[in-house]
């Protein structure tokens, strides 16, 4: 299963991720993943989340290098249950609606394979995600 949480900048979705994550680490019985581009979230993010700066690891940018990371977090942990993404430009590193599209499409794919959830945030217009991820929303 994949949700996207879609909003214009300032419109608390980072807010309703950290919920989120706190929220898996309470309910879930699993391993629990939160990707940020950064270090905004360490003090509001329980620690029993594994919070990974994306920033640390030398990727290149694009959905593509970013979906081999994922990949390789499940690869290395078999017990990931829950996998969120804050700001998918931020951590992908491009700005491009089709590109998206495609990586959450690949994501569908991997989470149905694997039996994981995946959570991302997106920062635009509602109206712009809608035609390319409403299946997703």
């Amino acid at each position: 299963m994949v949700k996207v949480i879609v909003g214009k900048k300032g419109s608390g979705k980072t807010k309703m991720l950290i919920d989120m994550v706190n929220h898996a680490v309470d309910e879930d019985h699993g391993s629990i993943v939160c990707i940020e581009a950064g270090r905004n979230l360490t003090y509001d993010i329980n620690h029993a989340a594994r919070l990974i700066d994306i920033c640390d690891y030398p990727l290149a940018p694009g959905v593509d290098s970013l979906f081999a990371f994922i990949c390789a977090v499940y690869a290395q942990n078999f017990d990931v249950t829950n996998i969120f993404i804050d700001s998918l430009q931020k951590a992908a590193r491009v700005d491009d609606i089709a590109e998206f599209e495609r990586f959450i499409k690949q994501l569908d794919e991997f989470s149905e394979q694997h039996h994981i959830k995946f959570t991302v945030m997106l920062s635009c217009d509602r109206d712009v995600a809608e035609e390319h991820l409403s299946k997703y929303l």
